[in-house]
């Protein structure tokens, strides 16, 4: 469906603070509205946490059942068929546990319904950080800003504060046994950041794992270059320096 960052017009020209290993972030939850957003996104820094010890899981609120591509399948096997794909993606960045809540893709909205259902996860996974899609639509870059990835990043703001930390949210939650869970940060991808993490290193994975969802970038040749091309804007963007590739956040405190 597209990313959410990778291009300079995303990104400040101020120099951003590069990501270190934190040993306060231990679990990471990562909320996206359709299979492949976080590979076009963050796949790259999926694979720093993961290579650092983070236990990350991820939640996915559609299965992309009309996802762009020109298959006669029904919505029902295109779902299936993006559940595997983004299965077999999260694999390649040390991903194992993941969530997909499907609902309608093209249909999301930032209801209680949906706030609740993103609460249940955080209060299961309990993570430390969540890192979702910006709900701010950006007028430079329209793709990234598909209305299922505002409503999705909107929601899991809401979940995050004050849903799933309030035990007078949602209390059918704690009858099911999912205690309330405080997350302490949030990074949100696309406008305004102040973090860039280095993906260098993990660019060869994250291609990889873009590259499992065969049924939305099989027939693209030109996936290497223009992942390259966002990256390097980012880094320079960034002040990591010409050589370097970059993912770009929008930390927000929320303890």
């Amino acid at each position: 469906m597209g990313p959410d960052q990778g291009v300079r017009s995303l990104v400040s020209d101020t120099v951003l603070k590069v990501h270190q290993p934190d040993p306060l972030i231990q679990r990471a939850l990562v909320v996206v509205a359709h299979p492949d957003d976080i590979d076009f996104g963050m796949a790259g820094t999926m694979a720093v946490l993961t290579s650092q010890g983070v236990d990350v899981a991820y939640c996915l609120v559609t299965s992309g059942d009309a996802g762009g591509d020109e298959s006669t399948l029904t919505k029902q096997e295109r779902a299936e068929v993006r559940e595997s794909e983004q299965t077999a993606a999260a694999a390649v960045v040390g991903v194992t546990k993941l969530t997909f809540l499907r609902w309608p893709d093209g249909q999301v909205e930032p209801t209680l319904e949906l706030r609740k259902a993103i609460a249940r996860v955080i209060r299961e996974h309990r993570p430390d950080l969540v890192i979702t899609q910006s709900p701010e639509r950006n007028y430079e870059r329209i793709y990234a800003s598909h209305p299922d990835h505002l409503a999705a990043g909107e929601a899991t703001l809401r979940a995050v504060y004050p849903d799933a930390r309030n035990p007078h949210a949602f209390p059918e939650l704690l009858a099911e046994g999912y205690a309330p869970h405080a997350v302490a940060t949030v990074w949100v991808g696309g406008n305004s950041p102040n973090l860039v993490v280095d993906i260098t290193d993990s660019f060869s994975t994250k291609l990889a794992a873009l590259r499992s969802h065969v049924s939305q970038v099989g027939h693209r040749d030109d996936l290497e270059e223009t992942m390259r091309n966002w990256a390097s804007a980012n880094a320079l963007a960034a002040g990591l320096g010409p050589e370097r590739l970059g993912e770009t956040f929008r930390v927000v405190n929320t303890a």
